[in-house]
């Protein structure tokens, strides 16, 4: 391939994001390079600015340029609510439907045997004490429909089961297999509002 050891670099590490594959990894580089003042300059700042300020909430694992994000640090959230998800697009999904207004706590992932994927590695011993600690009155399992997901539903309810919370988890709406952040914003908000008793 023509262009150079840097092009041939950058279309190999584009392709290794979710959702690109080679051929478009190399019309996304080629329209970064011809509209470089416009777009490559400005997305490398990005880029950079991200690296150098962005961290994970201590809290909650929400994504953040502070060390407690938005949603722990705000009054206006329902401190007795907790809401478990398994990643930040979830987080983001749940947040773009405007219905839940508790906090979070992002895992970073699901239990997996096959993958090596304990419960210390997903916080889940922090989490257990969390719920203990801040007096939490009822944690929404809010996580993907899977075979994994619901695993580490089950899990979570096992390790905090006796501390006198309501554990409840999304119903009607989420399909077995789905991933919340592919659901529109009205699929969400019923779902969340269907809560049941895990």
């Amino acid at each position: 391939m023509a262009g150079g050891h840097e092009v041939e670099r950058l279309i190999d590490m584009m392709a290794r994001l979710p959702g690109l594959g080679p051929r478009s990894a190399r019309r996304a580089v080629l329209t970064m390079i011809r509209k470089k003042s416009n777009v490559m300059e400005p997305l490398a700042r990005a880029m950079v600015d991200v690296v150098q300020n962005v961290r994970e909430c201590r809290l909650c694992n929400n994504i953040s340029t502070s060390e407690i994000c938005e949603i722990c640090a705000s009054p206006k959230r329902d401190q007795t609510m907790l809401c478990i998800v398994e990643n930040v697009a979830d987080l983001w999904a749940m947040e773009q439907a405007s219905v839940f207004r508790g906090r979070y706590f992002v895992l970073g992932g699901v239990l997996s045997a096959l993958d090596g994927i304990t419960p210390e590695e997903l916080r889940i011993p922090v989490l257990s004490r969390r719920v203990k600690e801040e007096g939490i009155a009822e944690v929404i399992l809010a996580l993907n429909a899977t075979i994994d997901g619901q695993t580490t539903a089950h899990y979570i309810a096992d390790q905090i089961e006796g501390q006198g919370v309501r554990i409840t988890s999304l119903a009607q709406g989420v399909p077995i297999g789905g991933e919340l952040n592919y659901l529109d914003e009205g699929t969400i908000t019923a779902a969340l509002n269907a809560r049941k008793s895990f």
